[in-house]
């Protein structure tokens, strides 16, 4: 696996933070996007990781009914930290996050998340969305009113409806599957997402290099087609299905 974040090619800071660790047992990656001005949405989004980074290190066995439910709360937990500063402090008033979290273990994944940073799975040279944006354009395109092409450019198209942080209370959304051998995940925030087309991510995922070679490839993507905001990928190749172990999830590295 591998990770980056980018400033891109406009902002003058990085409002994204990640969260990447795995062995060859389990593995924890979370991107969140923060909002509400450079000072504030850096804090929200380094909040959102350390978190929920920490409330599911110790989480392994995510076939239980228990793992959906923790991984929800994980998020919501966070939630109500950033709730509490925007009403404690003037300076950190409107500030939010996305969190898209992927927990794998053995053979199985969860996923978890609030806002328009995304989840996608390349199995067998397809790739797919693992999560749906919880935005305005994403509301317009299940209502008909836009293609998913006119939603990309759509001049709302960074609006979402759903983030981290901004109310007392949020629901998160929770997906589960199976992984498989050969599987590559990306966990990216939608400067990347925004600047570069579902076709092409699956190209450069379809790359036989390296994990670091291909978040490299992904950021570089973006920036040559404007960069316009920050850029943070994941990329999680899974090269073996190890039966699942005691949870060792130390020495966390953060952004």
């Amino acid at each position: 696996m591998a990770a980056r974040s980018d400033v891109g090619m406009i902002r003058s800071g990085n409002e994204d933070s990640f969260y990447a660790h795995a062995n060859r047992e389990c593995g924890l990656f979370i991107v969140a996007d923060g909002m509400g001005g450079h000072a504030a949405g850096e804090v929200a989004s380094e909040m959102a990781v350390q978190i929920v980074s920490r409330e599911l290190a110790p989480l392994n066995d995510l076939y239980s009914d228990a793992a959906r439910e923790r991984v929800a709360e994980s998020i919501r937990t966070s939630n109500r930290a950033i709730y509490q500063r925007t009403i404690s402090e003037s300076d950190k008033q409107g500030m939010g996050t996305t969190v898209s979290l992927l927990a794998v273990s053995g053979s199985r994944f969860l996923i978890g998340q609030v806002g328009d940073s995304r989840i996608y799975l390349l199995r067998d040279g397809a790739l797919k969305q693992l999560t749906r944006d919880h935005s305005y354009v994403q509301e317009q395109v299940d209502a008909g009113f836009l293609t998913p092409e006119q939603a990309r450019y759509h001049p709302y198209s960074n609006v979402i409806t759903r983030c981290v942080g901004a109310s007392e209370e949020v629901e998160p959304d929770t997906y589960a599957g199976e992984i498989k051998t050969g599987d590559v995940f990306l966990v990216a925030s939608d400067g990347l997402t925004g600047m570069v087309d579902d076709r092409r991510i699956q190209q450069l995922l379809l790359s036989r290099a390296t994990a670091g070679r291909v978040v490299d490839a992904l950021i570089a993507e973006a920036n040559y087609r404007g960069g316009l905001d920050n850029i943070t990928a994941i990329v999680v190749q899974v090269q073996a299905i190890t039966p699942a172990a005691e949870p060792t999830l130390e020495n966390p590295a953060y952004r």
